[in-house]
């Protein structure tokens, strides 16, 4: 008799146990989940917007299932494609893109689980790496362009999620490497810097004739102040000698003395009395 109620109560208690398994179901902070019956999405559990919660939550047994999706933001590291750039130079492109589930029945509905909606995502990535990084040179999506193209890769993949109503918010698209492939480095480089090579004569180029027109301008500038100091000097040596004739005439004597004698070598062959030493031996008086 015992041993059938031990039995008894045995097989009660794990008939409560399944119905209890089947009945409750937790969910943390992070979570949120679709309640399904017969296939069909009947509501939706701590789901953005909604004020039911995390914690402990019921639902019918045997009849509903619960699917469990992640609140957080999700990261999707695309596959490494070989893309066409503008220029016809083939790129390595590595990409990710960052998303969160925001309405899980249109999720759930659209794309039934994260593996499907994965792989979708990473088909609509590609092609919008290939439509918009195919517009532009190797060169802008290596360097200098990168921020403004994951902007309109990004931009275009949030109108796709929106109108495909996939419940699904795009967040983020990066670009995290943009490299030649090794076959085409060494042939690419080369093109790059023998372009900043000209680049670079052009610049010089410019600034040497800069340099010229410069040094031109500042020549005719110091000849035309020397001109304009010689024209004075003369005139006032004009207005000097108009003044004192004498002045005048021991003054041409005094530049003809250090032109013929300043260095100390010339030989001179004058009779002592000739007018040319007269101001040696009579001074400035001299007549």
């Amino acid at each position: 008799m015992n041993r059938n109620r031990l039995t008894l109560l045995a097989i009660i208690g794990g008939g409560l146990l399944i119905l209890a398994s089947q009945t409750f179901y937790v969910l943390d902070q992070t979570q949120q989940a679709v309640i399904i019956q017969i296939g069909k999405v009947v509501r939706v559990v701590n789901a953005p917007g909604n004020d039911d919660g995390p914690g402990l939550k019921a639902k019918w047994p045997f009849v509903e299932s619960h699917l469990v999706f992640d609140k957080r933001n999700q990261m999707l590291e695309a596959t490494q494609e070989e893309i066409i750039a503008g220029n016809q130079e083939r790129l390595v492109v590595d990409a990710f893109i960052r998303y969160r589930i925001r309405d899980p029945y249109r999720f759930y509905t659209a794309l039934g689980d994260a593996g499907t909606a994965n792989n979708r995502l990473e088909q609509r990535l590609n092609a919008a790496l290939r439509q918009a990084l195919g517009t532009a040179n190797s060169e802008d999506i290596i360097s200098s362009k990168r921020s403004a193209l994951m902007n309109v890769i990004r931009d275009n993949l949030i109108r796709q999620a929106r109108s495909s109503r996939l419940g699904i918010e795009i967040i983020d698209v990066r670009i995290k490497r943009a490299d030649l492939p090794a076959a085409n480095q060494t042939a690419v480089y080369e093109r790059m810097r023998t372009a900043r090579e000209q680049e670079a004569t052009r610049i010089r180029a410019e600034g040497d004739q800069k340099q010229r027109e410069i040094i031109a301008t500042a020549t005719g500038e110091a000849e035309r102040i020397r001109g304009e100091g010689d024209a004075e000097r003369a005139r006032l040596f004009a207005e000097s000698f108009g003044r004192d004739p004498g002045f005048a005439a021991f003054y041409r004597s005094m530049k003809a003395y250090d032109a013929s004698m300043a260095q100390g070598d010339a030989t001179l062959v004058l009779s002592p009395d000739s007018d040319f030493f007269k101001y040696f031996g009579r001074g400035a008086s001299a007549q």
